[in-house]
């Protein structure tokens, strides 16, 4: 995958989880919750650095941090916080798992997170997926999908991915060729050859068989893949081409669709900037302006407003003062590692 490594979130030096945790405690102590504190704390911290805390905070106070923080806070910046708080590959599972219960299945979200995804965190994934919930991921995919979407993404889950090398020139004009051939060259798909090459082949060999797929077709495989296959395969295909060549630009499109339009896609914005804020969320953060002269900051300020700057804290719950609470709008990792403005 093409990402420039570029977090917003870092950790903080001199960390002390101990100091962290007794912060935290006196913020959902007593009269009211301090939520600007739990910002200040949660979000400038590396997810390591939570973990740490988490663990401080219940051997301090026999007491567990995020059910503490699930009591004290509500909508969606508990979402967030709560997203914080989990391990990553914990995290990426429970939306997968989220995902396909119920009724239907949102194979967006399983596009955005198993076909932008490096072998070694698939790998991850994977193994966390069948530890928290007792069921193979592909097991359990493959019952929510079908076709050749459910192949491709069987192909990824399974790990067919080949390790990281350098291209083979060579190599990647063969299979350049088996693509146009299987495409543009022909009347019909072949949807099996796009699939084996997509799921198969290293990103480093990927970017290779792209450049030599325009040099045979004159276009770009991303525009024959739009032109020539539909549906949720199509998007899966796309995404694993974005991602090979400019990951970041992918996630600014994807961030871009959550922010537009009748309402916010909020789980897809707060996934994004919790997974990414570690990775490559100032590089997005940048494609996002170059591709659409606005700052990522402002679209997110404008659409988390939506969400109501202002709650009154249901009855039972801490306190049961019924008094409105702040509640900041929850763009993590957007400033850097400094605390996110709140809402006016």
């Amino acid at each position: 995958m093409a990402y420039q490594r570029a977090p917003t979130v870092v950790g903080v030096p001199n960390f002390n989880a101990v100091e962290d945790a007794a912060a935290l405690r006196a913020a959902m102590k007593g009269f009211g919750t301090d939520e600007q504190a739990i910002i200040d704390i949660l979000t400038t911290r590396s997810n390591m650095q939570r973990q740490a805390i988490s663990q401080a905070f219940t051997r301090e106070y026999g007491r567990d941090l995020i059910e503490d923080l699930k009591s004290e806070l509500g909508g969606h910046f508990e979402d967030v916080i709560v997203a914080l708080m989990t391990p990553p590959e914990e995290y990426l599972c429970q939306e997968l798992h989220r995902c396909m219960e119920g009724m239907g299945t949102d194979e967006d979200t399983l596009v955005e997170i198993l076909c932008t995804r490096t072998k070694p965190e698939i790998a991850a994934i994977v193994d966390t997926y069948e530890r928290l919930y007792d069921r193979p991921l592909a097991e359990h995919m493959c019952s929510e999908t079908s076709g050749d979407f459910r192949r491709l993404l069987t192909l990824i889950v399974v790990g067919a991915r080949a390790d990281e090398a350098p291209a083979d020139p060579e190599r990647a004009r063969e299979l350049a060729q088996e693509l146009y051939d299987a495409g543009e060259a022909k009347w019909g798909t072949d949807e099996e050859v796009f699939n084996r090459i997509l799921a198969h082949e290293s990103f480093a060999q990927l970017r290779q068989i792209f450049e030599e797929y325009k040099n045979i077709a004159g276009r770009t495989v991303e525009q024959a893949i739009k032109a020539e296959i539909d549906g949720e395969l199509k998007d899966a295909l796309s995404a694993i081409v974005e991602c090979v060549q400019n990951a970041s630009s992918w996630f600014a499109t994807r961030l871009r669709g959550a922010v537009q339009g009748l309402g916010t896609a909020d789980r897809t914005l707060i996934r994004i900037l919790v997974s990414r804020s570690e990775l490559d969320l100032g590089a997005i953060k940048l494609e996002y302006e170059r591709l659409y002269d606005k700052t990522l900051e402002s679209e997110v300020r404008v659409c988390t407003l939506q969400w109501s700057a202002w709650r009154t804290r249901p009855a039972g719950s801490r306190g049961g003062c019924g008094a409105p609470c702040r509640a900041p709008a929850p763009t993590i990792g957007l400033w850097s590692g400094s605390s996110p403005p709140a809402p006016r």
